[in-house]
């Protein structure tokens, strides 16, 4: 009998939120061709975004990553197999021939196919399968808009809306099969622990909170005063570093380089960089390189606090099972704080009470650039709450299964 070829998945991925965008696009490529024998070939504009979470990746019109075929895609290009200019050098990408249109699509946060390729998924005797990956949202309408088709005006071709979330009606959050016992195993070994957090000049002495920091700029307008610098340009930033300077339970702040250690050096005047360390009162600021995403994956789980943005860590901090701070991609009128108060009234019912009122306060405090000290006082007053404080949580969201399983359900049950 023929062997049986694995299907074809192509995921067009435009990056906008700096490593969000390809963050999600990267673990679902990388899981459909690990757990499901796909044959994927990730579409992406921006390659260093890539690098920067994968080093590996290089910046070239074309290259095999884990098992993934990952092709640049410029912005502007049509359909992908024109010429290409990547690092100043031309390159011709993939033969015309080799980028034949894929069995399922995969279009990433509405990032719109190249008409050329649209063309040729309209030629095809049996049309491929087309997802329209969404942001993800706890709103209460995705539930009613998940697996929704709508028809292409031009084509006719049937397009599937395909939204992440946090209920039995929509498509889950991305996790791979593994992920858990990945994180019990590395937490089962206190050793081993220390020393991944040693390698990364992390050395947080016993009784410290631990905390990790990845957000947005998170600037506002008002003056305070800190406690090692000037008045200084009010941010949520500044009222939390003092509440962690001045406070008695000591603070050792992990802060990977991009926008928070940028907002930090602004805060507090200085110049710190990857490998650098900071003592100011009770709080150790840690500067450390940007992670790959596996190695981000245990710094949340060594974490007893993590502060993430966007979708990837917001997701990812959510596996890790520790209590969590979501900076969410600020929109216009404040739409963003809709979607972010969906969450925290979901999230807080698998919480523990005491624990719920002060994680939903320091995150608004935090999304909205006001005091974070009085949330941060109740908080650290909950402090014996927050180890698995996210364990039902994570065990009620494992139970809707994954995007990349869904996903893949969704396809074969409707062929």
């Amino acid at each position: 009998m023929p062997q049986h070829q694995p299907e074809r998945w192509d995921i067009f991925c435009r990056v906008i939120d700096n490593h969000g965008d390809i963050g999600v696009c990267w673990r679902l490529a990388r899981q459909l061709a690990a757990e499901h024998g796909a044959q994927v070939r990730l579409w992406v504009d921006d390659l260093p975004a890539l690098t920067h979470i994968w080093p590996a990746a290089r910046n070239t019109a074309r290259q095999q990553l884990e098992g993934i075929e990952v092709c640049h895609w410029p912005q502007g290009a049509g359909l992908p197999g024109s010429a290409l200019v990547v690092s100043d050098v031309a390159l011709t990408d993939v033969a015309l021939a080799d980028v034949a249109v894929a069995d399922v699509v995969v279009e990433a946060f509405a990032c719109e196919l190249p008409a050329g390729y649209i063309a040729a998924m309209a030629a095809r005797s049996q049309p491929p399968r087309w997802f329209n990956l969404e942001y993800l949202s706890a709103e209460a309408w995705v539930d009613d808009c998940h697996g929704l088709v709508s028809m292409h005006p031009a084509t006719g071709l049937e397009k599937v809306v395909f939204f992440p979330g946090f209920t039995s009606r929509t498509g889950g959050l991305v996790c791979e099969q593994g992920l858990n016992a990945d994180r019990l195993a590395f937490l089962a070994k206190p050793a081993s622990r220390r020393q991944w957090l040693a390698q990364h000049g992390i050395t947080p002495p016993a009784g410290t909170v631990l905390v990790s920091l990845f957000s947005y700029a998170n600037s506002f307008a008002t003056s305070v005063t800190n406690s090692v610098t000037n008045p200084v340009t009010n941010t949520a930033m500044a009222t939390l570093l003092a509440a962690w300077q001045q406070g008695l339970l000591p603070v050792t702040c992990v802060v990977p380089t991009g926008q928070s250690l940028n907002t930090i050096n602004q805060i507090l005047g200085g110049q710190l960089k990857a490998g650098d360390r900071l003592v100011t009162g009770s709080l150790t600021l840690v500067a450390i390189p940007f992670l790959q995403q596996t190695e981000y994956d245990r710094l949340l789980w060594c974490c007893d606090l993590n502060f993430v943005r966007g979708e990837d860590s917001f997701v990812r901090a959510q596996w890790a099972r520790a209590p969590l701070i979501w900076h969410i991609y600020p929109q216009t009128e404040d739409i963003h704080l809709i979607k972010l108060t969906a969450f925290l009234n979901r999230y807080s019912e698998f919480l523990p009470a005491a624990l719920a009122g002060p994680l939903a306060a320091l995150t608004l405090a935090w999304n909205t650039g006001t005091d974070c000290a009085p949330a941060w006082a109740d908080i650290i007053a909950q402090r014996h709450l927050w180890q698995g404080s996210g364990e039902a949580w994570a065990t009620h969201q494992h139970s809707f299964g994954n995007v990349a399983a869904n996903m893949v359900h969704f396809h074969q049950k409707t062929l």
